[in-house]
């Protein structure tokens, strides 16, 4: 039982005794005790002033009395104005560390058949480059609040849109034909996706070279603009594409093929994946199916040119394109269609989007867009709004190939990891496939925290160098922490201490103010990975996890474990170390992060 139940059991007796009252559930609120007052748990008297009908000083030192003589758990009281402030006793946080230890799944619920369907889209990439540091951001955020819904007992859908056709898919086709003298990654020795990202660039390049040499024969940027034949024939080719050329749907195979190549081991390497793919290619035309149907029905209007719009000003936002003139769809048309797809294929109860917060608008058009189609999951859609991430160099930008590319950004965090190890002296004695082993995790530990220690909805600036940090809010210091504690229990099998035996032998522990405070802060989890849940904010899981972390650390540095001379004070601080273990384990995995045994 915990620690508030036996508390709220023990109140409501003590309400009914005192004032001849029964509480509502809601009037009886716990919070944690200020670090500035002496106490653990904090009850709310408040609430309780309509069954008292005392001052909040009186009522809070009648129920404190009423607690200290009547409850096991509670040692002593204060009461500081309307707060009470309990001191809980030794043996009900032991009791608690006992229950926490017995549970190995301590802080998540098990998924039912009778557990809501949450889908989460992330990724959502586009097959003319690779992957960069804000797709990064993207999966890692996707990623973790899939195994936060997880842990509350949701069934997850991980879903991915391949946003693979469009005109910018033809800027680099149309390079590639005009310019790729047939270069294949084979050829090339490039991964896919980098080579077809590299003809996105050229087109770019071409295009501004283009441009540049119709102003200096007079045109303004925008008449340039209107007679680049670059662009026109990179217009003509998505015409034909959707027109289903043979030709150019073969080229367009071929490009993306080399592509979800190079992206699946981008994925692999990040440790992201996906239960279901859609791909635009197969959903906009659902989705140009649904707005002719809605167009047929006067939820949308058709301008002089032929393009087709929706006018949402009554509902505060302005009127929006659904088709172009050219009958050619827009992203707007493919959600649309993706959208009905996607309920058609899973009893969803939840759809999130988790995409940047530059297209904050887009969803709020959506959202709309469907409910007026008759979907009635329309409204209910949840965009997971996030920033942009940054390096401290400044933005990037992906036509002038000054993004940060995924596969290298993972391959440097490896090997800054691999340097600051052995620099270190961490990695003195192993062999070359151990290091390689913990380079990988801990560089690929510090990339993730780093981007998810940070609240979503900010913007961020990814510093490799400060990530990398074996001190401080890092993944590092926190993966540190867990190899220090595995060798603790290395070393207490040298002194042939098993575990099953060491928690028989805890008896008359008298706990200090440090690991009381470690126990309420194991105990906290379960709120914390809820909370997570609720918010759609993985940074509350990274930052506890720090918080438990930094508060062992200071733990392990004041107090003996293996060489307390208390053969029982001595076992409460194994089995403590052994939950503050399991607990940063079920935190950074969460994450997404591994966090290894030794380094």
């Amino acid at each position: 039982m915990k620690i508030e139940d036996l508390l709220t059991r023990s109140i409501c007796q003590g309400l009914k005794e005192l004032y001849g009252q029964e509480p509502k559930t809601d009037q009886i609120q716990f919070q944690k005790t200020k670090r500035e007052f002496e106490g653990h748990i904090t009850l709310v008297v408040f609430p309780l002033l309509k069954l008292s009908k005392k001052k909040p000083e009186d009522t809070g030192q009648e129920i404190g009395a009423y607690l200290e003589k009547n409850c096991t758990a509670v040692k002593s009281f204060n009461v500081i104005k309307g707060f009470l402030n309990l001191s809980i006793a030794s043996t009900s946080w032991v009791e608690l560390l006992l229950n926490i230890d017995s549970d190995d799944n301590y802080g998540f619920k098990e998924v039912t058949k009778d557990s809501p369907l949450v889908m989460i889209e992330y990724s959502s990439p586009n097959t003319n480059k690779p992957l960069h540091l804000g797709h990064v951001r993207n999966n890692l955020l996707g990623h973790a609040l899939a195994k936060i819904n997880e842990a509350v007992g949701n069934k997850v859908v991980k879903t991915n849109i391949v946003n693979d056709r469009g005109i910018h898919i033809c800027k680099s086709m149309l390079a590639w034909k005009k310019y790729g003298k047939g270069e294949t990654p084979e050829s090339s020795g490039k991964k896919g996706d980098h080579l077809v990202g590299d003809y996105y660039v050229s087109f770019d390049q071409h295009y501004k070279s283009e441009i540049e040499e119709l102003k200096n024969k007079g045109l303004s940027q925008e008449e340039a603009e209107e007679q680049s034949t670059l662009m026109k024939e990179a217009r003509d080719m998505l015409i034909k594409w959707e027109q289903g050329d043979k030709e150019i749907r073969s080229l367009w195979n071929m490009m993306n093929d080399w592509v979800y190549k190079g992206f699946d081991e981008t994925y692999k390497k990040l440790g992201v994946n996906f239960d279901k793919i859609y791909y635009e290619s197969e959903t906009y035309l659902v989705g140009r199916d649904e707005v002719i149907k809605g167009l047929k029905k006067d939820l949308f209007y058709k301008k002089e040119d032929g393009s087709v719009w929706v006018d949402l000003n009554n509902e505060g936002l302005d009127q929006k394109i659904l088709l172009r003139a050219d009958g050619t769809s827009v992203y707007m048309t493919q959600d649309i269609g993706t959208a009905k797809l996607r309920f058609e294929d899973f009893p969803i109860d939840k759809m999130i989007y988790v995409v940047g917060n530059e297209q904050n608008y887009h969803f709020q058009v959506l959202s709309v867009i469907l409910d007026k189609l008759g979907f009635e999951w329309g409204k209910d859609l949840v965009h997971f709004s996030y920033g942009m991430v940054e390096l401290p160099e400044g933005k990037m930008k992906s036509r002038e190939g000054t993004v940060v590319d995924a596969d290298d950004l993972v391959e440097e965090m490896i090997q800054t990891a691999k340097d600051s190890s052995i620099e270190l002296g961490r990695l003195d004695n192993y062999t070359e496939q151990e290091i390689d082993e913990v380079a990988r995790i801990v560089g690929l530990g510090a990339l993730k925290y780093f981007i998810l220690k940070v609240d979503a909805r900010k913007n961020m600036t990814f510093n490799p160098k400060e990530s990398i940090d074996f001190n401080g809010n890092t993944g590092p210091f926190i993966q540190y922490t867990h190899a220090r504690i595995c060798s603790i229990f290395r070393n207490a099998e040298k002194m042939n201490l098993n575990y099953e035996s060491v928690k028989q032998c805890i008896e008359n522990v008298e706990l200090n103010a440090k690991e009381m405070n470690l126990i309420q802060q194991l105990a906290d989890f379960e709120i914390i990975v809820e909370q997570a849940a609720n918010e759609y904010n993985p940074s509350l899981i990274a930052n506890y996890t720090y918080d438990l972390v930094k508060e062992y650390n200071q733990f392990y540095h004041e107090y003996s474990i293996l060489h307390e001379e208390d053969e029982n004070t001595r076992n409460l601080r194994l089995i403590l170390s052994a939950n503050v273990a399991k607990t940063i384990r079920h935190g950074m995995d969460l994450l997404g992060i591994e966090v290894p045994e030794r380094m």
